[in-house]
């Protein structure tokens, strides 16, 4: 019980937006740096493929997107596992507020595809197993926002979406080997390869800071939903409203009030 009573006041709403107030400064321009140092590298200084020439330069967008786009929902996929077990309110929070980011990264990694596939394969769309089981994923976070709105009970919204969350991660995998266990046009893993990457240092170096970035982004999105979530339900608690004062205080003192 001595050990529980931590970890309680560790996932408590309280001490989220009060941990998440902290970093989210630091957070932010540590993100935008690497973004813009990564974007900037990717753009400007990475050499040209020689089989793709400039076209394959969409590559800092498209994969850093795709990886997000699984990365979001095993996440979201997580955090339901601890709501369902454990009933950790925030964990049920946190999932909802990285459903559209999820999604957006998916949308993101769909239409930059596209842009790329045109000219290399000479269309926009075909139904690859790569390019569907990512679709089927952006559906997959339309259905948990759908069927999230389609509740009003907390309790029961909670538990059904984080069951059909949990139902969806049979798609990651699908999405991940696709290339491997079907004959697709999509290029294979040219980074994550038991083998030395295939791709060049100079071209690797900016798309693995975009990866990184595009991971703290999200992070940084996420935790400022996951804020604008809690102030929705706890907006009339004593120690919420004494922060949401204190906030006010500082401002107008700042700005010589």
């Amino acid at each position: 019980m001595r050990i529980w009573l931590p970890l309680q006041r560790l996932v408590s709403a309280r001490y989220f937006f009060e941990f998440s107030s902290r970093i989210l400064p630091w957070l932010g321009w540590v993100t935008l740096l690497i973004l813009l140092t990564g974007l900037g590298w990717g753009l400007f200084y990475a050499p040209t493929d020689y089989q793709q020439g400039e076209s394959y330069r969409i590559i800092f967008i498209h994969v850093p997107s795709a990886w997000m786009s699984m990365f979001a929902y095993m996440v979201m996929a997580g955090c339901s596992a601890i709501f369902l077990i454990w009933r950790i309110r925030i964990m049920d929070l946190f999932a909802t507020s990285t459903a559209p980011i999820g999604a957006s990264f998916t949308l993101i990694a769909l239409a930059t595809g596209s842009l790329w596939g045109r000219p290399m394969w000479g269309t926009y769309w075909v139904w690859d197993a790569r390019l569907t089981s990512e679709l089927i994923l952006l559906f997959l976070y339309f259905g948990v926002m759908a069927l999230r709105a389609a509740i009003d009970e907390p309790r029961r919204q909670g538990r059904a979406v984080a069951l059909l969350t949990l139902l969806g991660v049979v798609n990651i995998p699908v999405i991940h080997f696709s290339v491997e266990w079907w004959n697709t046009l999509h290029q294979p893993a040219s980074i994550t390869k038991a083998a030395a990457p295939s791709i060049h240092l100079s071209m690797l170096i900016p798309l693995l800071l975009m990866a990184l970035g595009f991971t703290l982004l999200y992070l940084y999105m996420a935790l400022q939903r996951t804020q604008g979530a809690i102030i929705e339900q706890e907006i009339d608690s004593t120690w919420l409203q004494e922060r949401l004062s204190n906030n006010t205080i500082e401002t107008e003192g700042g700005t010589g009030k």
